[in-house]
């Protein structure tokens, strides 16, 4: 029997989840890199515990949790029928790294439903180690831990930025929102990927490369009729983070003049709290403060059906060997 896990970060669901979950992002070896075990839960203590309040009022303007369990549960379903429609049947599961339902438990239900073949599926387009790095090397404690491969074969989908569905139900979704615009001619895209530690880029993770490439291919199959640029988001702490950040560049487009903005979320593929409220609300109020006139977003993909789609063909793909 085939089966397909999702892996995720996860989101916190109520305002009383906001300190847990803080908590098991900030204790991720794969996101803070201190080898002691003891000082790195505490350092995350201290961070859920000052940061919990902030969070909580940020999670209480996009209505007191964040809906991508429910998001990405709707995706599992709609892949599910997808992967049904190529005749490929597959049970599909949802993991979380950092909150419910978690990894462990995706891996407990795959094992009571007799998978035999179980292929990885990160919903992060662009590798790092922060992401499905920290995903895979969870997944493979648990792999030892229940001795999974010898009771099904486990393939990895690493990274899918450059899969052409995903491509064009992107730049699909940039098409539909720069129609809205008053005037499209004026448009520059702003690209807006999730920040990482620069070391870690300079460590060797291809974050940011392939983020850059995904940026070039959405802006050839839109046939490169707008300026855009790459800015990251969501940056946390006094390292130093990739750059430029979002609000620094629309702080610089202001003063450039530019008046219409239309910002593309390009490393998230679902509605959390850094689409619907850091750029929905922040960067919003952000562009009308520097005098951009016209600030859009293009939708999150969620349970887009060419995205769906672009899924479903990268698991066939990688059951084919």
């Amino acid at each position: 029997m085939n089966g397909v896990l999702l892996f995720n970060l996860g989101g916190p669901e109520t305002l009383q989840d906001v300190r847990p979950f803080l908590y098991n992002l900030f204790s991720d070896p794969e996101i803070v890199r201190i080898k002691n075990v003891f000082l790195r839960r505490m350092l995350a203590w201290s961070i859920a515990a000052t940061r919990q309040r902030k969070s909580r009022d940020l999670y209480r303007q996009i209505g007191g949790g964040s809906p991508l369990r429910k998001i990405t549960e709707a995706q599992a379903a709609a892949l599910s029928d997808a992967l049904a429609a190529r005749q490929f049947n597959a049970r599909v599961y949802v993991g979380m790294r950092c909150w419910k339902p978690g990894i462990d438990e995706a891996v407990d239900r795959a094992l009571k439903d007799g998978i035999t073949r179980l292929i990885l599926l990160p919903l992060f387009p662009q590798y790092s180690v922060t992401t499905t790095g920290s995903c895979l090397t969870y997944f493979r404690s648990l792999e030892r831990k229940f001795a999974l491969s010898s009771t099904m074969t486990i393939s990895v989908i690493r990274t899918w930025f450059d899969e052409s569905l995903y491509l064009e139900a992107m730049a699909d979704l940039v098409r539909e929102e720069a129609r809205k615009f008053t005037d499209p001619n004026s448009i520059h895209l702003l690209y807006s990927a999730h920040s990482i530690p620069a070391r870690y880029v300079d460590e060797g993770d291809p974050y940011l490369e392939q983020t850059r490439q995904t940026v070039q291919s959405i802006n050839e199959r839109l046939g490169s009729v707008y300026p855009s640029t790459l800015a990251f988001q969501s940056k946390v702490g006094p390292v130093k983070w990739l750059g430029p950040a979002t609000l620094d560049v629309l702080r610089e487009f202001g003063r450039k003049g530019v008046t219409s903005v239309l910002t593309i979320p390009v490393s998230f593929v679902s509605d959390h709290i850094e689409t619907l409220q850091e750029i929905d609300i922040a960067y919003r109020d952000a562009s009308r403060e520097v005098g951009i006139t016209e600030f859009r977003r293009a939708p999150a993909l969620n349970t887009n059906p060419k995205f769906i789609g672009s899924l479903a063909e990268l698991v066939v793909k990688n059951a084919a060997g």
